[in-house]
């Protein structure tokens, strides 16, 4: 029981969120045209519709449950005038509303489910990109197993078997309530077959008795679904993530003849796959084989508890088959959960996906909101740090800045040895870096931009990948090739609108170049680069950074790299030395002046 409201909390939580959005939306009503409203009265509007058309579909059921009564009766008394009035005046009129309710409820309930998936991913991408979550989610562990998957596969089957299993539930609900009260009627006066012991609504009882039996015999038999159908989606998706990733890395995977661990890697994942797979199969199979044979014993079962009072005499033909249809839909609902065990096993492992996802994110911005690490403006123009501690995920503490600044218009090169927290120093600034304690200042109003290492170049046009992080239209044509002329790649200037897979299709050095383009397009009032040129011959690099104080004179940079030669262009040098404690600070290194020769 306590599972069963864990599990019915964690679906409200997922679904409610949507059904109380204010947010505004359009929506073309005709023949009103487009009107704005809320996307949840537009969401309950669509909600109360299928639910409702769901309950007229009961009642045209329970009117066509008479229907059959009489047109048996009518059969069994050869009475061809009331055959043919029911057929064309009930059945024909009853079943052409039913098809075009169901009609209408199909288009509705589609609609339903697409605004809502769309209203799902769209939040679930905003709080996954927003405040960094998808960086820190992955510092730690915190990072839910392929979270593409969960944006779009889980939440698209968790909006439909949502909408499937909620329709159906209260389908079965109002069908029990309405073919019981038939069933208890038509029994109120039947004994037990074999004795005269009076049990009023008998078919009733047996009903619920008989599907509470096989309910619990099924629960037992296909317990385990729910936990190997969640072990077979991370397991798919870990598969599928590693052949996308051998494609992205396909041209380092050949340079180290790595095709041989590649495939075995793939095969040990498959072979996970597989083998959990064949664990479903058997489980399935076992639960085939019970559900199965019930509904096959369903077929007479309702016949053989009726036909001693048929054969009796206590009720004619059409009683019996409306008896035998409305036990049968008694029953068939007190079975809602068997009918449902696989959808419901699939639909527990979604929940639980979505769940840990949310939880996921709860963890990342819990991390931010606890960090004691501090960005904010300050009130110069400086960029200023003080008592600054950085730590790793573990704990750890790596460096320390005690009181540094960095003057506008100054430039400044960051060495040290690896592994001395010049990156994360250069996080911390950008304020993505939760671990460690302090205050950095930024100036108000500035501009920041820093370059990886490594770019990051999104999927789409050259030209997207060239104006990265603004959107295309922010830059025009002659200001993107210029850029990129600039950046010392005039070969790619002409290729603007051509789709590529550009981070396999560029090398490492021309990707740090795509990312100079970007800084000339950007403009910001400080750039700094870690390693961001340590790809490019001598030559090119300083070539690019003569370029870089030429168009851009009044932006401050502040660069990491180990190649003695950046000096040149930076007029001041830290370098991170260990302190006494064993922690990395960045000291001050004093140039000693030129040597007259």
């Amino acid at each position: 029981m306590q599972r069963m409201k864990q599990a019915l909390l964690q679906i409200w939580r997922l679904t409610y969120p949507y059904y109380v959005t204010r947010e505004e939306t359009e929506i073309r009503i005709w023949p009103f045209g487009t009107v704005r409203m809320q996307e949840r009265w537009v969401a309950l509007t669509m909600a109360v519709l299928v639910i409702g058309i769901e309950f007229a579909q009961v009642a045209i059921n329970v009117r066509l449950s008479y229907f059959n009564r009489d047109w048996f009766n009518a059969i069994q008394n050869k009475d061809a005038a009331a055959f043919w009035s029911l057929l064309f005046w009930v059945f024909c009129f009853w079943a052409t509303v039913y098809v075009a309710s169901a009609i209408i409820q199909y288009v509705v309930q589609s609609f339903l489910r697409i605004r809502w998936r769309a209203w799902m991913t769209r939040h679930y991408v905003d709080r996954w990109l927003g405040r960094n979550n998808h960086y820190r989610m992955g510092l730690t562990g915190a990072q839910a197993d392929n979270p593409d998957q969960r944006i779009a596969d889980d939440i698209d089957q968790f909006t439909q078997t949502t909408q499937s299993l909620t329709i159906s539930f209260l389908s079965a609900v109002s069908n029990l309530i309405s073919f019981s009260v038939i069933l208890w009627t038509i029994s109120a006066s039947f004994t037990v077959p074999g004795t005269d012991w009076h049990v009023p609504g008998f078919l009733v009882w047996g009903a619920l008795i008989y599907s509470a039996l096989v309910t619990w015999l099924t629960h037992l038999i296909g317990r385990p679904l729910i936990r190997l159908n969640f072990e077979q989606q991370r397991r798919e998706a870990d598969f599928r993530f590693s052949l996308a990733r051998l494609r992205e890395y396909g041209e380092q995977v050949a340079l180290l003849s790595g095709g041989g661990a590649e495939r075995a890697s793939l095969r040990d994942r498959f072979g996970a796959l597989i083998a959990n797979f064949y664990a479903i199969v058997d489980r399935r199979k076992k639960l085939a084989a019970f559900t199965v044979s019930y509904q096959q014993a369903n077929v007479v079962i309702p016949y053989i508890l009726v036909a001693p009072y048929y054969f009796a005499g206590q009720i004619p033909l059409g009683v019996m088959t409306q008896t035998a249809g409305a036990f049968a839909r008694v029953e068939s609902t007190m079975s809602f959960f068997i009918t449902f065990y696989v959808t419901l096993a699939d639909y527990k492992a979604q929940v639980d996906r979505l769940t840990t996802f949310d939880a996921a994110m709860d963890r990342a911005e819990a991390m931010e909101t606890g960090s004691r690490l501090a960005v904010a403006p300050g009130r110069g123009g400086a960029l200023e740090i003080a008592n600054l501690r950085l730590a790793l995920p573990d704990g750890r503490e790596v460096a320390a800045v005690h009181d540094l600044a960095f003057a506008p218009g100054e430039t400044t090169l960051l060495t040290g040895p690896s592994g001395s927290g010049k990156s994360t120093l250069f996080r911390a600034l950008a304020g993505i870096w939760p671990f460690g304690e302090g205050q950095v200042r930024t100036p108000e109003g500035a501009r920041l931009m820093l370059l990886p290492q490594r770019p990051y170049l999104p999927m789409g046009t050259l030209r997207q990948a060239a104006t990265y992080p603004d959107t295309a239209d922010r830059h025009d044509d002659a200001a993107i090739r210029e850029a990129l002329e600039s950046a010392r790649l005039p070969h790619l200037a002409s290729r603007l609108d051509e789709e590529a897979p550009w981070a396999q299709t560029l090398s490492l050095g021309e990707q740090q170049r795509i990312a100079i383009a970007r800084a000339l397009l950007a403009k910001p009032d400080w750039l700094f680069l870690d390693e961001a040129t340590a790809a490019l011959d001598e030559p090119t690099e300083a070539a690019l950074y003569r370029m870089l104080r030429q168009r851009l004179p009044d932006t401050t940079l502040v660069s990491i790299g180990h190649r003695s030669t950046l000096e040149a262009f930076h007029q001041r040098r830290l370098t991170m030395a260990t302190n006494d404690d064993g922690l990395f600070v960045p000291r001050d290194v004093v140039r000693e002046p030129a040597t007259a020769l």
